[in-house]
């Protein structure tokens, strides 16, 4: 990801996170265990990648279902890659991990991974060069065949099919989320977080050293995919 940040995650913000989201986890959890059904195959010393970790719950998961993996933690945002560290300290597996504050491009080059995670990221990338350039950084950091599991937000937003699944998104988020936040979401899709077609992000992954992506999961708008590094 290049120097830039659409979202200033500053420390409320970044405090405020994960219990503001508290309330949708039930769509993280079914991304969870997807991800670690996929990556169960990985060798028992994996090492795994996570690029815009935040918090760090895929990163703590997958910790704590495979307790020989190391792990390196990717994120920009000092608060909340501080809280991610925390959290890691606290469920005792902050020693299989390394933190570092920054973006991937900087990140130094290290042996290469098993897999890489990269979970609503990409959305924060609105040109295509940029999201290929990114995409290439995480290819490039990965051993022949690994793996990378992707989430974003998707949709052809010219259909009435994304018209319909965002309404049905925004009535979910209504359920959960204060009314002010909804509203925020309402204006900002498409312009201060890029919404593509499941189409062009799979086009994005395969053009830029992956197989062919696989979707394995969609729920209302969040798409998420696998891909194989080209051998």
């Amino acid at each position: 990801m290049q120097n830039q940040e659409p979202f200033v995650f500053d420390q409320e913000r970044a405090s405020a996170y994960d219990k503001r989201f508290a309330k949708l986890a039930p769509l993280n959890g079914v991304l969870h265990l997807l991800t670690r059904a996929l990556l169960s195959e990985l060798p028992a010393n994996a090492r795994v990648l996570c690029v815009g970790v935040g918090t760090g719950a895929e990163l703590i998961n997958l910790a704590q279902a495979f307790p020989q993996w190391q792990f390196t933690a990717v994120e920009p945002a000092t608060p909340m890659l501080n809280i991610c560290r925390q959290q890691a300290e606290k469920t005792g597996i902050a020693s299989r991990c390394t933190f570092y504050e920054g973006y991937l491009d900087s990140l130094p080059t290290s042996d290469a991974f098993d897999a890489v995670t990269c979970f609503v990221v990409l959305y924060f990338l609105f040109q295509p060069d940029e999201r290929r350039s990114f995409l290439r950084q995480i290819a490039s950091r990965l051993r022949p065949n690994g793996y990378l599991v992707m989430s974003t937000l998707a949709a052809d937003m010219s259909t009435s099919t994304y018209k319909s699944l965002f309404e049905f998104w925004l009535r979910m988020l209504k359920s959960e989320v204060a009314i002010e936040e909804v509203e925020k979401f309402r204006t900002s899709y498409g312009k201060d977080v890029a919404i593509l077609s499941p189409r062009e992000v799979e086009s994005a992954i395969a053009s830029s050293g992956f197989d062919a992506p696989v979707l394995f999961l969609q729920t209302l708008l969040l798409h998420a995919w696998y891909a194989k590094r080209s051998a």
